[in-house]
């Protein structure tokens, strides 16, 4: 009986070194990810509730300038003459030297006070916020000394990427939930200074997703590093959204379309940002004539009413 005992311990030594080795060989000539995860004991259930619950991708130490600038994507940008007074034949009209004159009243108040994140919003959809947005972060960022970063916080209805002719994806949202850290959350186009961080993938509770703690690490991790950071928010009355990121931020420009807004809707939504910052309005779409033709400006001196 000693011997057979013997026989089958030896044989169980042996499978169990030949186990050891097949493990070690596949181990070797695994991906490097595939590496840190797999081991004899995990199953394919694990695998797939991994799958369906992605960890948590978190910043370690403090964002550095130069490698967000090196690592974030690069995207030939395609802005619609739609979307911009800064490119093709409209770049010669009245509307971009508008867009200068709001870029100097800007710069006027934060010379007196505490401006670098700036919310953009409107009492109701299709006032023009996102094209305002869109076209005050080109014109800042025409200037060889200014960074400028847009954020489309317009989660419901995302249309920033449309107007600058970039990606969707990955973007806020991607960001919020953590699947992606920050460098991979922000992209650039030809203009230099001008980054993006646009809405990301389609998710449920939006609104719940900028309470996150998450949405204010984002801006606290890269005001250091912008001169600018101007924020796409929803409109004010249908959602609580644009409330909660005024909070987060140094003023808030209030976007009306001319001839279009209910003056009751305009003081409701005024009334409530009289307390977070309101710095004032920029009128929309405002009709002008002269010798030549007619043309709608995004707003000029006098449309850029109520600036603090």
């Amino acid at each position: 009986m000693s011997r057979i005992h013997e026989a089958l311990k030896k044989a169980a030594q042996e499978r169990s070194a030949q186990l050891a080795a097949e493990v070690e060989r596949q181990d070797v000539e695994a991906p490097v990810e595939v590496r840190r995860s797999v081991t004899p004991e995990r199953t394919l259930a694990t695998f797939l509730e991994q799958a369906d619950n992605p960890p948590v991708v978190e910043q370690t130490g403090p964002i550095e300038s130069q490698e967000l600038f090196t690592r974030c994507a690069r995207h030939d940008w395609k802005p619609g003459a739609r979307g911009s007074v800064f490119h093709g034949a409209s770049a010669e009209l009245a509307g971009a030297e508008r867009f200068r004159t709001l870029r100097s009243r800007l710069y006027q108040i934060a010379g007196t006070r505490k401006l670098r994140r700036l919310l953009i919003t409107s009492s109701v959809a299709a006032e023009g916020k996102t094209f305002v947005a869109s076209n005050l972060g080109q014109s800042i960022a025409q200037q060889s000394e200014r960074r400028v970063l847009l954020i489309d916080a317009d989660l419901r209805a995302p249309r920033l990427h449309a107007a600058l002719g970039a990606p969707r994806r990955p973007g806020l949202t991607d960001y919020l939930t953590g699947k992606i850290g920050e460098y991979a959350a922000i992209q650039r186009g030809a203009l230099e200074n001008l980054f993006l961080i646009a809405a990301g993938n389609e998710v449920s509770g939006a609104g719940e997703l900028l309470l996150h703690e998450r949405m204010k690490q984002l801006l606290d991790a890269l005001t250091p590093i912008f001169d600018w950071i101007i924020i796409d928010s929803p409109p004010a009355m249908p959602v609580h959204d644009a409330s909660i990121l005024a909070d987060m931020t140094d003023g808030v420009l209030l976007v009306l379309r001319a001839g279009s807004t209910a003056v009751e809707v305009v003081e409701k939504t005024a009334a409530e940002f009289r307390e977070k910052n309101l710095l004032g309005v920029v009128l929309n779409q405002v009709e002008r004539a002269d010798s030549y033709s007619s043309y709608y400006y995004p707003a000029d001196a006098g449309e850029i009413s109520g600036m603090k």
